[in-house]
């Protein structure tokens, strides 16, 4: 069976399961399409994720891909964390507002998350895909017996090789120009920062599973250029943000339509984990400091929540997390359906 075939989509298409975008509507609007859409559910817990797949499946009966995350549970330290609240004071004060006494681990890892997994287990969406890493084997296990796709994000042909041997339908191979969080296994190991295309071609000559290119591609001419690189599939994640079902609100709307979209930055400053953003007043905070100045993720995350929370008061945008990634600035507005339609006419010219 192809790729396609496993996945139950018709064109090579996903769409990315970026948070804070991507919408049950939207994920149904693209598997309507043709395409596969996707819900991330790794801010939300189980029976928000059980309200998002009911939502999605009241929209669609077609293939749905649910991710998670499986990023190492945060180990607390008071003196890191202490300390980046004090940095961080004196914006908070521009909002009239002070940070919080202390911060919490605020979303949980899959990998110990018993409720998500009996969850996917009784829902079944079509594809489940792992971020971070990969859950143990007897997740993995349980999941394939219920017959779900599995997918995970290698950013390396090491982390590609794991997520072979572990059992993946396919590897998604995330290069550095991708938007949104890093899919690195370690977030403290060396980075080779491998391009989209270095990554496809590693993988696809190194790997007996197929790939699926992400990083950087917002057309039908990206797509097709990652199928002749050997990839069997594309995810597209920041060309949905101005889709009508976006929950992209306003100011990060406006900030990807304007000159922003040209300066996209990798940074911990926001959740603790390297991630591709906009270029906007958070993306700095974190200039001249180490990664062990950042307290981990997600626990970062609770103080760049509220620190947007309070300039969204004051209706400052500059402190969202805009994820995007390099191609940002061909990021088109229009229904995701209509996108999909676009899409899958732009691959056909390039083929």
């Amino acid at each position: 069976m192809t790729l396609l075939e496993i996945l139950g989509i018709d064109l090579p298409i996903i769409q990315a399961p970026m948070a804070g975008v991507s919408t049950p509507a939207m994920a149904a609007a693209v598997s309507n399409a043709g395409a596969l859409g996707s819900i991330g559910v790794g801010a939300v817990d189980a029976e928000g994720a059980r309200r998002m797949i009911a939502a999605v499946r009241e929209r669609t009966a077609r293939a749905l891909n649910v991710n998670v995350f499986c990023h190492q549970p945060a180990k607390a330290d008071r003196t890191v964390e202490t300390a980046w609240l004090e940095h961080l004071r004196p914006h908070f004060a521009r909002f009239d507002a002070s940070p919080p006494l202390a911060l919490k681990e605020i979303y949980k890892s899959f990998v110990d998350d018993d409720t998500m997994l009996a969850a996917l287990l009784a829902d079944k969406p079509r594809v489940v895909s792992f971020h971070f890493g990969l859950p143990s084997d007897e997740r993995l296990r349980a999941l394939r017996e219920a017959g779900i796709v599995l997918l995970a994000t290698a950013t390396n042909l090491a982390e590609g090789r794991a997520a072979a041997k572990a059992g993946m339908h396919a590897v998604v191979a995330q290069g550095y120009e991708a938007g949104g969080h890093r899919g690195v296994f370690d977030p403290d190991a060396q980075d080779d920062r491998l391009t989209t295309l270095a990554l496809t071609r590693l993988l696809a000559r190194g790997l007996d599973v197929p790939i699926i290119a992400a990083g950087g591609i917002m057309d039908g001419a990206g797509i097709a250029a990652a199928l002749h690189l050997g990839a069997s599939a594309a995810q597209l994640g920041t060309a949905f943000i101005l889709c009508a079902e976006s929950d992209a609100d306003a100011g990060y709307r406006e900030a990807l339509a304007g000159d922003a979209a040209n300066h996209t930055v990798m940074t911990r400053a926001i959740s603790g984990r390297p991630a591709r953003c906009l270029r906007n007043r958070f993306t700095v905070l974190d200039t001249g400091l180490s990664p062990g100045q950042i307290p981990a993720y997600p626990v970062a995350y609770d103080a760049g929540k509220a620190l947007n929370a309070a300039a969204k008061t004051a209706h400052e945008a500059g402190y969202g997390a805009q994820w995007a990634g390099q191609g940002a600035p061909l990021a088109r507005e229009r229904p995701a359906a209509q996108l999909i339609a676009l899409l899958a006419q732009e691959i056909k010219q390039h083929a």
